[in-house]
C-alpha cells in the first residue's frame, strides 16, 4: 500500500492559527493546569510562595460543605428538567418551521431572537415580569394564588429559572434540528407516505432514527450549559429565596469571592468539571450509537 502522505500547511495557516492558540492556552490550557494544583494546596489566594501542599483536604472540605451538596443535586434536577424541555420544545418548533407556511422565515427569527439577549439582561427583565406584572394582573383577575411574585417561593423561583432557561435556549436548539430535518432525503420520506405510512409513523421510524447526529449535538450543548448555568441564575434570583435556587457555578463563585476560600472554590470547580465531563462523554457516546447512517 502507497504511503499516506504528511499534509502541509502553508504559513499563512500558521499565522491565522498561532494567535487563537496562544490566547486560548493562556486563559484556559494554563489556568486550568495551575486550579488543579492549588486545588491541593493552602494557597491564600495572593502569593503561591509558602503555600504547602494539603492533600484532599480541599476536596474533603467541599464535601463537608452541605450548601454544595445541596447545590450539586439542584443542578442536576435543573439539568435533567432542562434537557427535557428545550429540546422537546426545541424539536417542536423545527417541525412547526419547516412546514409550508408562510410565516416560517418570520417564525424561526422570533423563536431565536431569545437566544441573542444576554444571561443578565434577560434575567432582569424576568424579574420584572414575575414580581410586577404577575402581582398586577393576579390582582386584576383574582387569581393571586397562581399569578404573584414567583421568585419569592422556594418551588416556584425554581420553576420561574427553568422557564427563563428555556425560553432562551429552545430557540437555538431549534436551528440545530431545522438542520437536521432538512437533511433527510425528501424522497424517502414521500416512498413512506406511498406505503401508506401516516405521519406518526414516519416521525417515529424515519424522521427520529435520522435526527440522532441531531440529538447528539443538541443533548450535549443543553447538558452543558444546564450545568455551567451562571448569569440567568444571578439576575433573576441570586440562589434565593433562602439559597434554594443556588446553583452549582454560583455556589463556586460564592465560595470563591464572597467567603474568600478560593482553594475551596477550586477544589469545588474541579470536582464540578470531573461531573460534567464524565456525564457529557456518556451522553455522547450512548446517542453516537444509535446514530442511524443515510
Amino acid at each position: 500500500m502507497p504511503k499516506r502522505r504528511r499534509r502541509k500547511f502553508p504559513l499563512y495557516y500558521w499565522l491565522f492559527l498561532l494567535p487563537a492558540l496562544f490566547f486560548f492556552v493562556n486563559v484556559v490550557v494554563v489556568p486550568f493546569f495551575m486550579g488543579i494544583v492549588y486545588s491541593f494546596s493552602n494557597w491564600s489566594g495572593f502569593s503561591f510562595a509558602g503555600s504547602k501542599f494539603v492533600g484532599f483536604q480541599n476536596y474533603a472540605d467541599a464535601f463537608q460543605d452541605p450548601q454544595f451538596l445541596s447545590s450539586f443535586l439542584l443542578t442536576f434536577q435543573y439539568a435533567v428538567i432542562m434537557v427535557v424541555c428545550v429540546n422537546v420544545i426545541g424539536f417542536f418548533l423545527a417541525l412547526l418551521v419547516t412546514q409550508n407556511i408562510k410565516s416560517n422565515t418570520a417564525l424561526r427569527g422570533v423563536f431565536f431572537l431569545p437566544n441573542l439577549i444576554g444571561g443578565l439582561i434577560l434575567g432582569f427583565i424576568w424579574q420584572f415580569i414575575f414580581s410586577k406584572l404577575f402581582v398586577q394582573l393576579g390582582e386584576k383577575l383574582h387569581m393571586t394564588g397562581v399569578l404573584f411574585n414567583w421568585l419569592t417561593q422556594p418551588s416556584t423561583a425554581f420553576w420561574s429559572l427553568v422557564i427563563v432557561s428555556t425560553w432562551q435556549m429552545a430557540g437555538y436548539v431549534m436551528i440545530i434540528y431545522i438542520a437536521g430535518l432538512q437533511s433527510i432525503p425528501s424522497d424517502l420520506l414521500e416512498a413512506a407516505e406511498i406505503d401508506g405510512a401516516g405521519p406518526m409513523k414516519r416521525l417515529a421510524h424515519i424522521t427520529l432514527p435520522l435526527m440522532m447526529p441531531s440529538f447528539t449535538i443538541s443533548l450535549f450543548i443543553t447538558l452543558s450549559n444546564a450545568f455551567k448555568q451562571y448569569d440567568t441564575n444571578l439576575s433573576l434570583t441570586n440562589g434565593g429565596p433562602y439559597n434554594t435556587t443556588q446553583l452549582i457555578a454560583m455556589n463556586i463563585y460564592q465560595t470563591a469571592f464572597n467567603r474568600n476560600q478560593y482553594v475551596l472554590a477550586q477544589a469545588k470547580a474541579m470536582v464540578f468539571f470531573l461531573v460534567i465531563m464524565v456525564i457529557t462523554l456518556v451522553q455522547v457516546r450512548l446517542t453516537s450509537k444509535r446514530e442511524v447512517e443515510m
